[in-house]
C-alpha cells in the first residue's frame, strides 16, 4: 500500500523511518498516528507497508518518508527503504533490530536504533532440536554496534506497567528520541484524533516517553514462564540447603531447578531433584551445575496437564489482549487446537493400562497413527474448565504412565552420568549435554529419545565397559549430539555413528 500527502517540496533530504512489528502489535495504527502527526505538523509525509511472513519467520514492515516543504512542488519519496538511508529504525521485538541490521538499513554514521527487548521466539528458535534460542546479549552488541544511537529498553514491560498497547509506547518513544521533525503534541491530536483506546494509549505514549527520558540500555533475557511463588517452609528449607550445602557456583541454578519443580509438581519432587544431584555435590562444579540444569528441565517434562495449566494461567487473557491491542471492552477468542494420538492419550493412564493399548497400537500400526483433532475455546466457560480439568490432574501425574516412563529414562540417564564421572568430568559432561536431544512430546520426544538412546548404546556404553578410550567417546559424543541437533529426522545421526564405527570398531554386540 502506498499513501502520499502534504505540500510542495524543497531540495531538502526527507526523514526516513522504518517500523518492523509482528501481527497484532499495531505496525499499521503506528503508522497512521505517525502520517496524522507529520500532516498536522505541515509535512509531505507518504508511508508503505509490505506484509510479513506467517509464523514468526519475518515481521511485517512499514515505511515512511516525510518532508518539511517550502515550494510548490510536490517532492517524489521512495516505496522501500534503501541500505544505509534509515533515520530511525523502530522494532517491537529485539530479533526484529538485528534483522534490520543485518538487511543493511542500520547506519552508524546515520541511523537511531529504538527496539523492545522483550523476545517472541522465532519458529527455527521453537523447533530446534536443542536450546535454538538466539543470544540476546549477542543481538544487542550488534545493534549497539552498528547504530548511530541505540535506545533499547524492555517497552513491552513499560506497556504492561501502562495497561497500554505496545505500539503506542513505541510511538512515546520515538518522540522521545528527538528523531522525528514534530513534537509531543501533534502525536496526542493524533491518537485523539483516531478515536480509538484514546485512553490506554494516551497512557502508553507517555510511558514510552518517561522511558526513553530515564532508560538504561541493558541486556535483555528471554523470559520465561511466570513460575508459581514456592511452598512454604518447605520449599523454603530446600533453598536454605542449596545454600548451604552446594558450591556456590551452583547455587543459582539448583535454586532456579528447586522452584521450577515446586511450581511443576510438589516440594516432595523438588526434594527428589536434590537427593538426584547428591552423588555429584562433591565433584566437577561445571558437571554439577549443567547435570542440576538439565536434570530439572527433564523432570519438569511436557505433558497434557502441563499444558492445561499453561493455557488457562491467569493473566494470559489479559496479556493475549494487549498484545492484539484489543481496547478493555473489545471481547476476544482464543482457540486452542490440539491432535493427540494414542501415545498422548495414554500418557495419564496407569502403567498397567497404557502399555497393553500402546502394545496393540504397535501391532496395528494404523492405530499408532491416528489423531483426533479438536478445537477448544478457553474463552468459553466449557472449553476453560476442560483445560482446568486436565491442569488439575497434577496429583494424579505420579500414577500416570507417561511419569513412570520419564523418571525411569531419567535414572538411567543420570547412571551414565555418574558412572562416568569417575573416570572423567569431561566424558560425564557430555553426556549430561546430550539430553537436549530429548524435548518435547509425540513424536518430537520419540525422535530425540531414539537419538539419545542410539548415542547411549553406541558410543557411551562401550566407553564405560572399556571398549573405548574415554576421550575419543568423549569427542564421539559431542559430535553424535550435534550431528542429531542438527537433524531430526536422524540421517545425519546415522552417518556420524557409521563413521565412528569405521574409525573405532566395535564387538558385533556392542555395535548392534
Amino acid at each position: 500500500m502506498s499513501r502520499m500527502s502534504g505540500t510542495p517540496a524543497s531540495p531538502e533530504r526527507p526523514i526516513t523511518v522504518l517500523i518492523a512489528a509482528l501481527g497484532g502489535e499495531g505496525g499499521g495504527v503506528l503508522t497512521g498516528w505517525l502520517v496524522a502527526a507529520a500532516e498536522r505538523s505541515g509535512l509531505a509525509v507518504q508511508s508503505t507497508s509490505i506484509p510479513g511472513v506467517a509464523q514468526r519467520t519475518g515481521a511485517t514492515t512499514y515505511y515512511i518518508e516525510m518532508l518539511h516543504t517550502g515550494s510548490e512542488r510536490r517532492p517524489v519519496f521512495a516505496l522501500t527503504p534503501a541500505a544505509g538511508e534509515v533515520d530511525l529504525m523502530v522494532a517491537s521485538e529485539l530479533l526484529e533490530a538485528a534483522r534490520a541490521v543485518a538487511g543493511g538499513f542500520v547506519s552508524p554514521e546515520r541511523t537511531t536504533v529504538i527496539a523492545s527487548t522483550h523476545r517472541i521466539f522465532a519458529m527455527a528458535e521453537r523447533t530446534a532440536m536443542g536450546d535454538g534460542r538466539l543470544d540476546s546479549a549477542a543481538l544487542l552488541k550488534t545493534i549497539e554496534a552498528n547504530a548511530r544511537r541505540a535506545i533499547l529498553s524492555d517497552l513491552e514491560e513499560t506497556a504492561q506497567k501502562a495497561g497500554a498497547p505496545l505500539n503506542a509506547v513505541l510511538l512515546g518513544a520515538m518522540i522521545g528520541s528527538g528523531v522525528l521533525p514534530f513534537d509531543a503534541a501533534a502525536c496526542l491530536a493524533a491518537i485523539g484524533a483516531a478515536g480509538k483506546s484514546v485512553d490506554s494509549n494516551l497512557r502508553g505514549f507517555e510511558a514510552g516517553l518517561a522511558a526513553v527520558g530515564a532508560r538504561q540500555t541493558a541486556a535483555a533475557s528471554p523470559h520465561d514462564h511466570k513460575r508459581a511463588a514456592p511452598e512454604a517452609p518447605a520449599a523454603e528449607t530446600l533453598l536454605r540447603e542449596v545454600a548451604t550445602g552446594f558450591p556456590e557456583s551452583t547455587r543459582a541454578v539448583l535454586a532456579e531447578g528447586v522452584k521450577r519443580l515446586v511450581a511443576y509438581q510438589d516440594a516432595a519432587y523438588a526434594r527428589l531433584y536434590l537427593d538426584r544431584l547428591a552423588p555429584l555435590r562433591n565433584g566437577d562444579a561445571k558437571l554439577l551445575r549443567e547435570t542440576a540444569r538439565h536434570l530439572a528441565l527433564r523432570m519438569s517434562f511436557e505433558d497434557v496437564i502441563l499444558v492445561g495449566a499453561a493455557k488457562t494461567v491467569p493473566g494470559r487473557y489479559a496479556r493475549i489482549a494487549g498484545e492484539l491491542g484489543a481496547a478493555p471492552d473489545e471481547p476476544i477468542t482464543i482457540a486452542e487446537f490440539f491432535k493427540p494420538g494414542i501415545e498422548e492419550l495414554c500418557s495419564l493412564l496407569p502403567p498397567g493400562l497404557a502399555r497393553p493399548i500402546l502394545a496393540l497400537a504397535a501391532r496395528r500400526r494404523w492405530l499408532g497413527r491416528v489423531y483426533w483433532g479438536m478445537e477448544v475455546k478457553t474463552t468459553t466457560v466449557t472449553g476453560y474448565l476442560r483445560l482446568r480439568l486436565l491442569a488439575g490432574l497434577k496429583r494424579w501425574r505420579r500414577r500416570s504412565f507417561r511419569y513412570a516412563v520419564e523418571q525411569a529414562a531419567i535414572e538411567e540417564w543420570l547412571a551414565l552420568v555418574r558412572e562416568a564421572a569417575q573416570l572423567s568430568a569431561g566424558f560425564a559432561l557430555e553426556i549430561t549435554e546430550s539430553a537436549t536431544l530429548i524435548k518435547g512430546y509425540g513424536e518430537t520426544h520419540q525422535r530425540g529419545t531414539a537419538n539419545y538412546q542410539a548415542i547411549a548404546s553406541r558410543i557411551v556404553r562401550p566407553a564405560l565397559d572399556g571398549q573405548i578410550p574415554i576421550a575419543l567417546a568423549a569427542d564421539a559424543v559431542a559430535s553424535a549430539r550435534t550431528a542429531a541437533l542438527a537433524d531430526p529426522d536422524g540421517e545425519s545421526l546415522a552417518r556420524c555413528l557409521a563413521e565412528f564405527d569405521r574409525s573405532a570398531p566395535l564387538p558385533a554386540a556392542a555395535a548392534q
